[in-house]
């Protein structure tokens, strides 16, 4: 194993650096890296025949060696072969962060000795946090191949310089240092809980002399430093090419005030801790273009349907083919998406999402019963410029509390101009409370949460 291949390799994540100092990870990472430069030339046709293939060897898998998948099928009188393409995974039930709870231990493959599993859990952004397992090493070694893949595409290599803002925490307000250099100093990752205003300057100065070709970031950390950037005048860093965006859904009203800000291009890719899906923007186009080489992705409608067409909405429904340790076979994400038009002019025959509009959770619901994405609600604007931070909280149908922190030239006026842009953008439809609070807390893992919705939504279904 060629030993500087090897270095270049190495993670931010201590777990995965360690991992892929053994053979089968760098192994796992060349073999799917080899094989998505291929692919990404593939036809259509030749894209779903290697998925079909995928599934059909994930199905015996499962059926042979993981007892819940055992039941599943036997419960139904199906055997594997009774499903031959993608379309026919319908005759399977689905597979709920319930279900994955109460059933973990089954879901573990049989093949496997108790070392390889790695016990992950998702941070629980959903209100429900959930446990599965990867194969030690491997599992992430096959998922940096793919990430590489899509930061291939504005133009990231190993040896690029780049800034982390991903929830980390670093130094604290004693030493006055909220960083730290990781992968043999390539890597900046600056501490997403320290960003304030008497801060911010020691960051941008630091991210300045660092020279970034990279941002990579929460969308929502992102947009703290793109604000303040933009409210005091200063330059963006000129030798950043791109923000990379991920873990959490990038709003249009985010794109735009990053865009504006850094001078460059924002990639935002979608996908989640379970290894279920994985799709990213392209360098032509913003629409999501999914991985059929990760894992088969239907959208199903309030009827438990797949939805069909170009702009058909529908909750994400995902099989994974990546990860035979522990597999999940129409697992529901309860993420939101809308179908895309291919082909994408950049050529790859991948099939496409147009956007995807967040969890379940990220819909406030109207007295009638309408959802609106977070996505509409377009914060881009100087109606919010004297707010800090903002969060929603809706637990009653057509109602909804904004906490807002406030700048110090926030006054009376803004609070009136702001219910007034948000009686527009509900269209009279949400009765709106302000409160003003000092701090808005994040989650565990360092993310804002826009909305807090202690609705069931993934219980009624979708109507727009």
């Amino acid at each position: 194993m060629n030993h500087r291949g090897l270095k270049a390799l190495r993670l931010e994540d201590s777990v995965t650096a360690r991992a892929l100092r053994i053979l089968p990870a760098y192994s796992a990472y060349s073999k799917t890296y080899t094989l998505l430069q291929q692919s990404r030339r593939w036809s259509r046709e030749e894209l779903a025949a290697h998925q079909a293939q995928a599934l059909s060897r994930l199905l015996d898998h499962a059926y042979e060696n993981v007892p819940y998948y055992r039941r599943v099928f036997e419960e139904r009188g199906l055997v594997p072969g009774d499903i031959q393409t993608p379309e026919d995974l319908v005759l399977l039930p689905f597979l709920t962060r319930e279900d994955l709870q109460n059933n973990l231990p089954d879901l573990k493959a049989r093949n496997y000795p108790e070392t390889a599993f790695e016990y992950v859990t998702t941070g629980g952004s959903t209100g429900i946090p959930v446990g599965f397992y990867y194969e030690k090493g491997v599992s992430r070694a096959r998922e940096w191949a793919f990430m590489k893949t899509q930061w291939d595409r504005v133009g990231y290599r190993f040896g690029d310089r780049c800034v982390v803002l991903r929830g980390y925490i670093v130094g604290s307000p004693e030493d006055g240092v909220y960083w730290k250099r990781a992968l043999l100093g390539r890597w900046l990752l600056m501490s997403s809980h320290h960003m304030t205003e008497e801060t911010m300057p020691a960051y941008i100065d630091r991210i300045r002399k660092f020279r970034p070709r990279f941002i990579q970031a929460y969308p929502s950390t992102a947009v703290i430093l793109a604000r303040y950037m933009r409210e005091h005048g200063i330059e963006p860093f000129p030798t950043v090419k791109a923000v990379l965006c991920g873990s959490e859904n990038l709003y249009p009203w985010q794109r735009d005030l990053l865009t504006e800000t850094f001078r460059c291009r924002v990639f935002s890719w979608y996908g989640n801790s379970e290894q279920t899906v994985l799709a990213g923007e392209c360098e032509e186009s913003t629409r999501y273009h999914i991985f059929p080489e990760y894992g088969v992705v239907e959208l199903i409608g309030r009827d438990g349907r797949p939805v069909e067409g170009p702009g058909a909405m529908g909750e994400v429904v995902t099989t994974s083919l990546i990860n035979p340790i522990c597999p999940l076979i129409r697992y529901r994400t309860m993420d939101v998406a809308v179908l895309g038009k291919a082909p994408c002019s950049c050529g790859r025959a991948y099939p496409l999402l147009e956007r995807v509009e967040g969890r379940l959770q990220e819909f406030i619901v109207t007295k009638d019963r309408r959802f609106i994405s977070m996505t509409a609600v377009n914060m881009h604007s100087d109606v919010f410029d004297n707010v800090a931070q903002f969060q929603f909280y809706q637990r009653e149908e057509g109602e909804v509390l904004m906490r807002i922190v406030k700048k110090p030239g926030y006054v009376d006026r803004d609070t009136e101009r702001i219910l007034r842009e948000l009686n527009r953008k509900f269209e009279g439809d949400v009765d709106v409370t302000i409160r003003f609070v000092e701090t808005i807390p994040r989650t565990r893992r360092g993310k804002y949460q826009f909305l807090i919705q202690d609705l069931p939504l993934d219980q009624w279904g979708i109507s727009v």
